[in-house]
C-alpha cells in the first residue's frame, strides 16, 4: 500500500495526547519506517499542507479546532544494542523514534547499563527526548546521546547529527529552537555504561531511596523503580483513571536566573528560595523551582478554573479535570504566568508544544 492509501481524514487527536484535549487532524498517517516518513512528508509538501510530527503526545496541547494539515505519527518502534567500537567498554543503544521511552529505559536498566535510570516513568517516545533534552532527577539525555538520526526537510537528506551538532541546553536543542520544524527525528543512539553506578545526587531521589532501600546501595533497576514511585506520588506517572495524569507533565520550565533575581524573590516572599545548579550552560546562574514560584504567587494544588486545574499532587502540572478545552488550559496558564511575573518579575516559559493555534 502506498502512502496515499494509508491516509486518514479528520482523525481525532485528543486520544493521542495525555491531556485528552483537542480537535481533529485534517489528515493523519502513521509511518513505520524512514521511507514511509519521507513519503508522507513529500505528500504534504506536494499539497502545500503544514506538517506536524506526533510522538507520544505527552508534551502537546492541541487546539480545540484541531489542525488543518497532516499529522505524521511515528510508528518505528525497535531497540538494538552493540558495544562501542572505540574500546571504551560502553554500549551504544539505538532506538526507533516511535519507541516508548519508559520501555527503552527499562530495557537498559535490566541490561545493567547506566545513564538514563533517573529518566524512568517519563511519558512519550524516544524521538522526543533529544528535541527538548529530556531531563529529571539529575540526568539529561544530552549527557548520553551519541547521535540523532533525522530527515532534513530542507533537502530531504537523511543522516546522523552528533551530540555537538544538536546544540543541547536546558530543556532545549536546535530541534525546538533555531531549527524548529526543519528535522524529523527517526532514530536516537545513546552511549551507556555497563555496570555503571546509578545517579542519585538529587535530594528528593536520595530521600526516597533511603526510605525504600533502608540505606542499601541501590541497583539501577531499583533506582528506576523508586523514580517511578516518586513520579506517581506527584501525579507525573501515567496511571489509568487518575485525573492528575490528564496533563502534559510540567507545564512550565524551571527558570534559570542570576543571583540578583534570587535576592529579589527572597525579599518579596520573605522566604528562603530553594535553588539548584543551572547546568554546564549556566555559569553564574541557578535554577529555581517554577512550582515554588507558582505556590508563592497564590496558587495551590487542586486550584481550578472551569474544567482546567492544577494537579492535586504537583503545582507544576496543569490538568484536564474532565471535559476541559484547550482554551481553558491556556487561560489558566496565563493567569498563573501573570501572577508570577507581577509578584517576582520572573517570566515563566511554557514547556508543552501548541498545535493548531
Amino acid at each position: 500500500m502506498g502512502i496515499e492509501g494509508m491516509m486518514e481524514e479528520n482523525k481525532p487527536l485528543a486520544p493521542f495526547t495525555t491531556f485528552g484535549i483537542g480537535g481533529p487532524a485534517r489528515w493523519f498517517v502513521e509511518a513505520g519506517c524512514e521511507k514511509e516518513i519521507a513519503d508522507a512528508t513529500g505528500w504534504a509538501r506536494e499539497r502545500g499542507l503544514p506538517l506536524f510530527v506526533l510522538g507520544g503526545g505527552s508534551n502537546l496541547l492541541v487546539a480545540d479546532g484541531g489542525f488543518d494539515g497532516l499529522v505524521l505519527k511515528l510508528g518505528n518502534r525497535w531497540i538494538a544494542s552493540a558495544k562501542a567500537r572505540d574500546g571504551s567498554g560502553q554500549m551504544i543503544y539505538g532506538a526507533g523514534a516511535g519507541t516508548d521511552w519508559d520501555a527503552f529505559v527499562e530495557r537498559t536498566v535490566q541490561d545493567g547499563c547506566a545513564g538514563v535510570e533517573c529518566l524512568a516513568g517519563i511519558p512519550g517516545t524516544v524521538g522526543g527526548t533529544p528535541v527538548q533534552n529530556v531531563g529529571a532527577y539529575g540526568q539529561e539525555v544530552a549527557s548520553v546521546i551519541s547521535q540523532v538520526h533525522a530527515i532534513d526537510l530542507r533537502d530531504m537528506s537523511i543522516g546522523p547529527l552528533s551530540r555537538a551538532e544538536c546544540r543541547f541546553g536546558y530543556r532545549r536543542s536546535r530541534f525546538n529552537t533555531v531549527d524548529r520544524g526543519r528535522f524529523i527525528v527517526t532514530r536516537v543512539d545513546y552511549r551507556l555504561t555497563p555496570g555503571g553506578a546509578p545517579t542519585v545526587g538529587y535530594p528528593d531521589l536520595q530521600r526516597a531511596i533511603e526510605t525504600e532501600l533502608k540505606g542499601n546501595a541501590p541497583a539501577l533497576a531499583e533506582v528506576a523503580a523508586v523514580v517511578r514511585k516518586v513520579r506517581q506520588s506527584k501525579g507525573m506517572l501515567l496511571v489509568e483513571g487518575d485525573p492528575n495524569c490528564r496533563s502534559a507533565g510540567s507545564f512550565f520550565k524551571n527558570p534559570v536566573v542570576d543571583a540578583a533575581a534570587v535576592r529579589k524573590i527572597a525579599e518579596v516572599s520573605g522566604k528562603e528560595l530553594p535553588t539548584f545548579p543551572a547546568g554546564e550552560d549556566g555559569v553564574g546562574l541557578v535554577k529555581v523551582p517554577a512550582a515554588w514560584l507558582i505556590e508563592n504567587a497564590g496558587f495551590s494544588k487542586g486550584y481550578a478554573l472551569g474544567a482546567a486545574g492544577i494537579s492535586t499532587r504537583h503545582t507544576l502540572a496543569l490538568i484536564n479535570r474532565g471535559g476541559a478545552t484547550a482554551a481553558e488550559i491556556l487561560a489558566l496558564a496565563e493567569r498563573i504566568s501573570e501572577a508570577v511575573e507581577a509578584r517576582f518579575g520572573i517570566v515563566l516559559e511554557r514547556e508543552p508544544v501548541l498545535l493548531g493555534f
